[in-house]
Parts: C-alpha cells; sequence; structure tokens
C-alpha cells in the first residue's frame, strides 16, 4: 500500500530512515530510529564523509537530519528514538540531543527514549524492537493508538 509506509534503521540507517522521512514529506506515515546519527555535519564521521562524497560539509546539510527537521514542511508523525546511554559513539558522533532541541524548536514531536546502560548493539535493538513494530503498527492503522 503506497499511501502507508514506515521507515526504521540503525546508526546510519536510523539517519538514513530520518532523512528520507524529511525530505520527502508525506511519504511515510510513521519512522523510528535506533541510535541514529542525528547531526552528522557536526560529528568527526560526518566531516569526513560529506567532504569526501559531497566537497564539503555544508553540501552535507541537505543529508543533516537536525537541519532538515529545522525546514520540514509536511505531515508530523512523531519520531520513535531509542539511543541507548551507554553507546561508546553517543557523545561524539550521535548528537540526539541537537535532533531533539531542533524538532522541539519547530514543534515537531520526537518520543527520545535515552535507554539505561544499553549500548550500539544487536541486543540494544532486540531488546527495543518490538516497541518500534507497535509504533509503525498504531501508526499504520494496523493496531489502537494508546
Amino acid at each position: 500500500d503506497p499511501t502507508r509506509m514506515s521507515i526504521t534503521g540503525h546508526s546510519m540507517g536510523g539517519h538514513g530512515a530520518m532523512i528520507c522521512h524529511l525530505k520527502n514529506p508525506g511519504k511515510y506515515t510513521s519512522v523510528s530510529a535506533f541510535a541514529p546519527i542525528c547531526n552528522p555535519t557536526k560529528v568527526p564521521w560526518g566531516e569526513k564523509a560529506f567532504t569526501g562524497y559531497l566537497g564539503s560539509v555544508e553540501a552535507g546539510k541537505e543529508y543533516d537530519s537536525t537541519e532538515l527537521v529545522k525546514k520540514y514542511n509536511g505531515p508530523k508523525p512523531t519520531i520513535l528514538i531509542d539511543q541507548g546511554s551507554a553507546d561508546g559513539f553517543l557523545q561524539n558522533q550521535l548528537k540526539p540531543e541537537a535532533f531533539t532541541a531542533a524538532a522541539a524548536s519547530v514543534n515537531y514531536p520526537v518520543q527520545m527514549r535515552m535507554q539505561p546502560l544499553y549500548d550500539h548493539s544487536y541486543y540494544f535493538i532486540s531488546t527495543f524492537m518490538r516497541d518500534h513494530v507497535d509504533h509503525h503498527a498504531r501508526s499504520l492503522g494496523l493496531r489502537p493508538k494508546l
């Protein structure tokens, strides 16, 4: 059903899910991410990637969810983000606080859940995957909303 689609991902894939939604207003009925890279133009990984692939960090702003949410114009399904507090990438690569602050500044709903003692691993994802499936099912009308 092309009118009811969801998107999710982990880490760089979470970043991809978020930018796909933000660059395609109305295409996705629901969005979620596990430990996404939220502000890549402000972290070492993004600086290296955007300079290498796009020629500059500035060009990378078109692929930075924190920048994109500030100018997003379309339906605003709540974005569910789960992040482990013990994730080794949290402080210098992921920057979820930058995204949640930018989203709040434009009244975009985000459910940011910091999960104590979880890292960036399969166990983190497998522990909370059911919540993400439920988030999407409710958004798609396949389960009653809470």
